[in-house]
């Protein structure tokens, strides 16, 4: 579920150089390449419509940010969101804010229930109640699911048929896994160890700049679609024949605020002026 064997995995793959012909030197050149990148902004507001449930087990299986509760937007220390966990046997863990919780669910058409919560009982002070989220959480009995430009929403409904919480799709899930970084500031990079694994689930990113290792952790903000920015960037200190190309990704880490899909196998990261630093193309691996 929290995926160590995985990260493990790709941890030493990324730490593995990527095998070249020998008797090649790394190009380390740059060629000017512009991206498209798919401009999802629309000129007309899109209404909300709601979504047929037909798989409940694939269309509620992850992570959903708590966005509001009882028509008031929810303001917490910690990110507070639900993982609904079909493959584990309809388990749901998350966090109200300030404590890790971890529970159950029962689901029967539209019909769902949450029991046996437990919390890490930490003591937090947060705007938005932590016991009024566990409180709202007991009362849920039905939900839908609506969608708007792209995004999902699950509103969750009491014993009346009233919505008490609303919580978004987090949408970063097309982030996680392994990435060869392909553009640094809409230039091609041409080396094959500038690598990084991403888990938005853990929040936690590592990578190969094709000298030195980073790990760094990931800040998400619910209230923003796509949001991502890279922190507490830690690099070893090995000396670099070109350490101008790691200090560009780095830097250009340090500037990210968003994601946008590019197509089906690449990513644009992009600055809180839209403008892309980083495109990244995943790598398959078996």
């Amino acid at each position: 579920m929290r995926k160590y064997i995985v990260i493990g995995i790709l941890m030493a793959m990324l730490i593995a150089p990527a095998t070249m012909d020998a008797n090649k030197k790394k190009d380390k050149k740059m060629a000017k390449r512009s991206v498209n990148v798919e401009n999802v902004v629309a000129d007309v507001e899109q209404p909300l419509r709601e979504i047929a449930i037909t798989n409940p087990a694939k269309q509620l299986y992850g992570e959903w940010d708590i966005v509001s509760m009882r028509k008031k937007k929810v303001y917490t220390m910690e990110r507070a969101y639900l993982y609904l966990d079909f493959a584990g046997g309809n388990k749901v863990y998350g966090n109200n804010g300030c404590n890790t919780i971890n529970g159950t669910f029962q689901l029967s058409g539209n019909n769902l229930k949450f029991n046996d919560f437990i919390s890490s009982g930490e003591s937090c002070r947060n705007v938005t109640s932590e016991k009024t989220i566990m409180h709202t959480l007991a009362d849920v009995r039905r939900y839908t699911l609506e969608t708007q430009y792209a995004t999902q929403y699950l509103n969750l409904m009491n014993s009346k048929g009233t919505v008490i919480m609303v919580l978004k799709r987090h949408n970063l899930d097309a982030m996680n896994g392994a990435w060869l970084i392909k553009e640094i500031n809409s230039e091609n990079v041409v080396d094959l160890n500038m690598r990084v694994v991403v888990d938005a689930v853990m929040q936690t990113i590592h990578g190969n700049t094709g000298c030195n290792i980073i790990n760094g952790i990931i800040t998400l903000d619910p209230a923003k679609d796509m949001a991502i920015q890279f922190e507490d960037l830690h690099s070893t200190e090995h000396d670099c024949e070109d350490i101008q190309y790691e200090t560009a990704l780095l830097l250009a880490l340090e500037r990210t605020e968003s994601c946008k899909r590019i197509n089906q196998n690449e990513m644009a990261l992009l600055d809180n002026k839209g403008t892309i630093v980083i495109v990244l193309q995943r790598l398959n691996l078996r």
